[in-house]
């Protein structure tokens, strides 16, 4: 086959980078993650030729995966690194019905966090002299121009690449599209195109796959008042906020005067699921309301609302441990704010994903002691898968990574972590957000029968040709580049 993308096979199927959604700074991989991906490169070589492929159709096959995970395996081990792993038969790099069994599945998969933007949206003509958001690699290009060429690399992360890398190169069956922090005037991507997108696909006949957020910013002149027209205009699925945000720098707390009447507005509005960023704090500015110290008190005040944590409170560059009641953020701040509020498992918290798993992936130990900690004091079926994409490009990967996590079994009998079983995962990939976001019966009959997207991806499953690319920025000079637009 001749492949469009990545012909010489150079680029692995698990994205080990720097990639960040542009909301925390690129963090540099450490040596144990370059040997990783030194592994699966040297396990593509050898493994194509035995099983006499190229390199890119080896790595293209659930082979190829196993390959890349059973590197990270080994590449964490020599570290010590033994309290998660990714569960699959050595044997599954060269055996196609191992690594099938291993990293495919049929779950229900709901994305709840994924973004694109419009690529030749009003946002792109106020942009800054020699700013350049959301710089994609040079090698990297996405459809004919559309202007004067400075811009034309956003078409990566727009409408047609985003159904591919995620209709088509993953698993995801429905998505919830959300938003960036930023002035109604600065949106990459505003609530009507949003509302476009997901028409798009409706008349694919994919039986309403994406779902919207309402972005509301309480703090910026405006937003609360502008929640009527959109409840009334479109159908949202949640509001969602970002309580570190403001438009002078400062945030504000679920439970202050601003925050109570947002969250007073959204339950007068009918729509009472509220998704919150938390974590990923943007800076040590207002860093206080990026914590999740004001959750519980809020999900005890209001116990009819759906109050969603993105990201679940991480903070990027630091590890996940036991649980640590003396320490204020991170995934240990939810959990303290949920037991000291008295909300059980079960209750109206929800922890989600997007951007945490990708980041956990680095860190087996991190990661069994996160997902431990949010099944446990947040509820195996209060926990939502998201991941964050656009920016990390198609999902497939951290997908087939969940698939395949596992937590020891030593830290599951010293810290009461459950055991990650099929029923649990299925439960994260999407049934757990069913709970929570308006999806008809109708269409999830149609999801099980096979719509026309479904049809489309079986067939192009059959001569598929993934990107292997993340989009966001990758050094701390991109990073900066894209601070400098939202400035």
């Amino acid at each position: 086959m001749k492949y469009r993308h990545d012909p010489e096979g150079l680029r692995l199927p698990i994205k080990l980078d720097t990639s960040s959604n542009g909301e925390y700074e690129p963090i540099p991989l450490e040596a144990v993650h370059h040997h990783a991906n030194f592994l699966a490169h040297a396990t593509a070589s050898t493994n194509a030729k035995r099983l006499g492929l190229n390199r890119r159709s080896f790595l293209v096959s659930a082979c190829g995966v196993a390959g890349s995970l059973l590197g990270m395996n080994a590449a964490y081990a020599q570290q010590g690194k033994r309290g998660g792993y990714f569960e699959l038969e050595k044997t599954a790099a060269l055996d196609l019905v191992a690594a099938r069994s291993a990293v495919d599945g049929n779950e229900f998969i709901f994305d709840v966090q994924g973004h694109f933007v419009n690529p030749t949206g009003a946002w792109t003509k106020r942009l800054p002299p020699g700013v350049r958001p959301l710089r994609m690699p040079k090698t990297q290009s996405c459809g004919p121009s559309k202007g004067t060429g400075e811009t034309d690399y956003l078409q990566c992360i727009g409408q047609d690449e985003f159904i591919k890398d995620v209709f088509m190169d993953s698993d995801t069956d429905l998505m919830v599209l959300s938003f960036v922090p930023s002035t109604r005037l600065d949106e990459p991507l505003t609530i009507e195109e949003a509302a476009a997108t997901s028409s798009i696909v409706e008349k694919l006949n994919g039986t309403h796959r994406l779902y919207i957020h309402g972005r509301v910013n309480p703090n910026s002149p405006g937003d609360l008042e502008a929640m009527d027209e959109m409840a009334a205009r479109h159908k949202i699925a949640a509001w969602k906020t970002y309580t570190q945000w403001g438009p002078d720098g400062k945030g504000f707390f679920l439970d202050d005067e601003i925050g109570l009447k947002f969250i007073d507005k959204a339950v007068k509005l009918g729509i009472r699921n509220i998704a919150i960023h938390k974590g990923l704090a943007f800076s040590q500015h207002s860093y206080e309301h990026s914590t999740c110290v004001d959750v519980g008190r809020v999900a005890k005040r209001y116990p009819n609302v759906n109050f969603l944590i993105y990201h679940s409170g991480y903070v990027a560059n630091s590890l996940e441990g036991p649980y640590d009641e003396k320490r204020t953020d991170g995934i240990d701040a939810l959990v303290t704010s949920l037991v000291r509020n008295g909300i059980s498992p079960g209750s109206n918290v929800y922890a989600e994903l997007g951007s945490t798993w990708r980041l956990l992936m680095r860190d087996p130990d991190s990661a069994a002691h996160a997902l431990g900690k949010l099944f446990k004091y947040c509820g195996e079926k209060n926990v939502l898968w998201g991941t964050d994409s656009i920016w990390y490009g198609s999902p497939q990967d951290q997908i087939q990574a969940f698939r395949t996590f596992q937590i020891s079994a030593a830290f599951r009998d010293k810290y009461g972590y459950p055991q990650i079983t099929k029923e649990l995962r299925a439960n994260v990939f999407g049934l757990n957000a069913l709970q929570i976001y308006p999806v008809p019966a109708e269409v999830l009959k149609k999801h099980i029968s096979g719509d026309r997207v479904a049809l489309e991806r079986e067939a192009y499953r059959e001569q598929p040709d993934p990107h292997f690319v993340t989009y966001g920025p990758k050094t701390r000079r991109e990073f900066l580049n894209l601070k400098r637009w939202e400035a």
